[in-house]
Order: structure tokens, then sequence, then C-alpha cells
């Protein structure tokens, strides 16, 4: 039975939801729990030819998702938070994306049958930056199968994230404009974020934080 409070971080490709999943699991005492992107054996071959790869890619990333999130549903009786950099919907952002209109249709078919046996997140915490920003932190952290990502395919992706958490209202909702500000080498600025999460709030709440000075 879930019993511990579930706190999932989303964003684009390079927003930094890893390194805040880090944070506040540490901060929050909390079970810590990634996406294993870099177990799937598609990925680098889909960044190099994303029309062949695209559906073996994302198929097993849907798989991969669900078992994961199955696994979540069965905590511990100590485990009072949970800190994943991911929700299961995720996938589907990505498929809509990537996948031509048959693929879809047979991605489509399998996915519908996974969701009915997923759990929404307690919280879900939607980092929010311009696409420019992005790349400077894709640029930055420097995988090597990413160097080919160009500009459009992150803006299109962004987009599509933009516009799902703008409808999104599945379950509580905290947008962080991460644009000028740096959660992992200025404590200030995690703070703050930290202290937003904590107070109490229903529905979809905004965050923006000034400037790191």
């Amino acid at each position: 039975m879930k019993t511990a409070y579930h706190i999932a971080i989303e964003g684009t490709i390079g927003v930094g939801k890893t390194s805040l999943a880090k944070l506040l699991a540490e901060r929050l005492d909390g079970r810590l729990v990634l996406e294993k992107f870099e177990e799937n054996p598609f990925l680098e071959s889909f960044y190099d030819n994303p029309d062949h790869y695209a559906f073996q890619t994302q198929l097993w990333f849907l798989l991969s998702r669900y078992r994961q999130q199955q696994d979540l549903q069965q905590m511990d009786l100590f485990t009072s938070a949970l800190i994943s950099d991911y929700m299961f919907v995720k996938d589907r952002l990505f498929a809509a994306l990537n996948l031509n209109d048959n693929e879809m249709k047979l991605y489509d078919m399998v996915a519908r049958i996974l969701e009915k046996n997923i759990v929404q997140p307690d919280l879900v915490i939607f980092l929010q930056s311009d696409t420019e920003r992005l790349m400077e932190n894709i640029k930055k952290r420097g995988r090597d199968y990413e160097l080919s990502m160009d500009w459009k395919y992150i803006d299109a992706l962004n987009q599509i994230y933009n516009e799902y958490f703008f409808r999104y209202d599945k379950s509580p909702l905290l947008i962080i404009n991460s644009n000028d500000i740096d959660f992992v080498n200025n404590d200030a600025d995690l703070d703050s974020i930290f202290e937003f999460i904590r107070t109490p709030g229903q529905g979809t709440r905004y965050f923006n934080p000034l400037k790191s000075i």
C-alpha cells in the first residue's frame, strides 16, 4: 500500500529535474527514485537516427517506466517521502513528438492499458525554462549522445511540456520559473524553492523567484 508522500519533478530535457530531485530528497530525508534513461539500449541510436529508432526507444522507456512505477506502489511503512525526477505521462509527451501516426496508434494501444494502473503523484513540480537556457544546460553537462540535439527539437519538446502542464489538473501542481535561478549552486535559491513547497496550497501555484545576485 502506498503510504509515502510522492513528489514528482518534471520538465524539458536540461531543466534540472534530477538535480532538484536529489536536493529535495536530501532535505526531506526521502527515498529518491530516478528514471533509468541510461539503460535504454536504443537511446544513442535514436539521437543519431531518430526516424529509424524512435519507436524502439519509446517502447523501451514505456515498459521500463511502468515496471518502476509498479515498484513504487509497494512502499515500506518507514518511507515518509518519495521524490522522483519524472512522471509516467512524460513518455506519452515524448511519443507525441517522436512517433509517426501509425507508430503512435500502436504505442497508444499499449500505453492506455498500462496507464490504468498508474497512481498520480501527490504533488507535481514543473520546472519551466526557455529553450535558450535549456540548450545552455545541455551543452554544459556534456553528455556525448546529447551533443547532436538541435534547438528546434528542444523547443518543440518545450512547447509540448508547457501545453500539457497548462491544462494539468490531476494533482496539485507547482510551476517554477527556473530561468534566472541556480538551485544547484546557490543555497538561497534552493531555500526559496523548499519553503514554497512547504507552504500549503491546492490546485496550480506559480513561483517566480528573483534572479540570483
